[in-house]
């Protein structure tokens, strides 16, 4: 690269935004880190801004901000310190940065994503909530601004890997591709199974925060560790894949491998299968994003094959993962469903990290609050968020019932 290119990291103290600053500092003569955002770690964010000076930071959290604005003050560090949520999403438009990582957990990573996106940023999506809850609204957004949109996880950066690559990477990005005329018939979108994939039916109420967010795989924060447990994160990145790719639910086949060494794959007419395979750490697909097309290095060990030494798959199973089906129901409902959804999970996740509910009242929560709030036509922002509101709001009132 002949100078730096200037990245916002949103959410840079949670493990992606490190990860990516991990990444980031491995080739600092081509990266520059202009903006970074958090909600409330200010001790983190302090550390942040030593090692990496960005231009500008911003806490959602005011009282955060205030207390990290005087530690700079009192380091004499060269760092504006902004507040509030308008704060966040005006950072992720910064004309500095081309690049933007998109990792807020949640659906408050909705309004700054979409941000980066009608400023026509290359935006490196790993808050899959942005387009479960947003979904066409962000496309047209994509196709309106320019921007190209890459995505994150794990297995939708595998799937990305997988499909045919384009000629011309500046006039692209995956979600306008009819990859059906490009001989793509299925995606397999793999699943560790979390924590709980042989745990008996019957004790699945007596498991405890501590169990849920100890993966056998993957190191992540509590909510995402709750959600492959559940194996909602899998039905939310179904969703989010046929956004990001121009799928139908029914291309997309969810496969349960335990290893999570294959992170996806994609079936093609002539009966090809091409996976992409590597150490379940999430600088691989992080430095993927950033460089692309090019390669490089992201601090991965090798995978070594006679170590892994043997490959496993099997089917989901609804009994045992019934957000996985509730995901799939909402996503072919359409509309706000999927807001809901994301919405009651979010509400349930937490009650149940804070010993409020039981695992198994996660789904029964997320089912009753999909039966009791409308779906609506998900055709504007404003629209998105009511529906956002009236779901917590309505699955608050459902723990507060059990």
């Amino acid at each position: 690269m002949s100078q730096q290119v200037g990245v916002t990291v949103l959410g840079s103290t949670g493990t992606i935004g490190v990860n990516t600053l991990d990444v980031l500092s491995r080739h600092s003569r081509d990266y520059r880190v202009v903006a970074l955002t958090a909600h409330r770690q200010v001790e983190r964010m302090l550390e942040q801004c030593r090692a990496h000076k960005p231009l500008v930071v911003a806490m959602s959290d005011a009282d955060a901000a205030e207390r990290l604005r005087g530690a700079i003050v009192d380091e004499s560090l060269d760092v504006e310190v902004r507040a509030g949520a308008e704060a966040v999403a005006e950072l992720a438009a910064l004309d500095e940065a081309q690049i933007v990582m998109a990792a807020i957990v949640g659906g408050a990573g909705l309004l700054p994503t979409l941000s980066a996106v009608k400023a026509g940023k290359r935006v490196l999506l790993a808050n899959k909530e942005a387009l479960v809850m947003s979904g066409q609204l962000m496309i047209d957004a994509v196709q309106a601004s320019g921007a190209t949109l890459l995505p994150i996880d794990s297995e939708h950066n595998a799937i990305f890997q997988c499909l045919p690559q384009p000629a011309d990477c500046n006039a692209y990005t995956p979600s306008l591709q009819n990859y059906a005329e490009l001989g793509v018939e299925q995606v397999l979108l793999t699943a560790s199974g979390g924590p709980f994939r042989t745990r008996p039916l019957d004790s699945l109420s007596e498991i405890t925060p501590e169990e849920a967010v100890k993966h056998p795989n993957w190191v992540m924060g509590q909510k995402i560790s709750v959600d492959s447990a559940t194996m909602m994160n899998k039905g939310l990145e179904m969703i989010e894949a046929c956004w990001l790719f121009n799928l139908a639910a029914g291309d997309i086949q969810v496969v349960i491998h335990p290893e999570s060494v294959i992170h996806s794959m994609v079936a093609y007419a002539d009966g090809s299968v091409l996976a992409q395979m590597g150490q379940p750490d999430m600088r691989t697909p992080i430095a993927n994003a950033l460089a692309w097309p090019k390669r490089i290095d992201a601090g991965v060990e090798p995978l070594d094959l006679f170590k892994v030494a043997s490959l496993n798959f099997e089917a989901p199973d609804f009994a045992r993962f019934p957000c996985l089906e509730l995901a799939y129901s909402a996503h072919q409902a359409g509309g706000t469903s999927t807001v809901i959804l994301n919405a009651a999970n979010e509400i349930a996740v937490e009650a149940f990290l804070n010993k409020r509910i039981a695992y198994t009242d996660i789904p029964r929560t997320i089912a009753n609050t999909l039966e009791r709030v409308v779906a609506v036509p998900a055709d504007n922002l404003d629209t998105i968020l009511e529906a956002d509101s009236l779901a917590r709001e309505t699955a608050t009132n459902e723990i507060k019932a059990f």
